[in-house]
């Protein structure tokens, strides 16, 4: 593996991407057959649907990763983050071939909502 599809390099592209909003360049870092699992919800299966999860996403809220510590052992890359209002979370990344192939990430969802002022389920 080049440094430049290192999991590391990788997950740097990806908050870049993030950050600016860009639901294309971060579907791009995925697999074909990738899957995002956001555990507060249901895994995201497949480039074309983790794009529209992104696009809905920034759709609804202004989101901004800032990266607290990013390690990286083996194919994995594992990110500790916050935002501007203080949310804070954890994802985990495994990266094959330079793509992302699984994503799975930790963050209080009921906070997110209330930050953004976005309803509440009521289930």
């Amino acid at each position: 593996m080049t440094n430049s599809s290192s999991p590391k390099s990788v997950v740097r592209s990806w908050v870049r991407a993030f950050n600016d909003a860009h639901a294309p360049a971060l579907a791009a870092l995925y697999t074909d057959d990738a899957v995002n699992h956001q555990v507060a919800n249901q895994p995201v299966e497949g480039r074309q649907a983790i794009r529209k999860m992104f696009e809905r996403e920034f759709s609804t809220a202004d989101m901004v990763c800032i990266v607290e510590n990013l390690f990286e052992d083996g194919e994995w890359a594992i990110l500790e983050w916050k935002d501007p209002l203080g949310l804070r979370g954890c994802g985990f990344f495994q990266v094959r071939d330079g793509k992302i192939a699984f994503q799975r990430g930790y963050l209080d969802r009921l906070s997110v909502l209330r930050q953004h002022g976005l309803p509440i389920p009521e289930n």
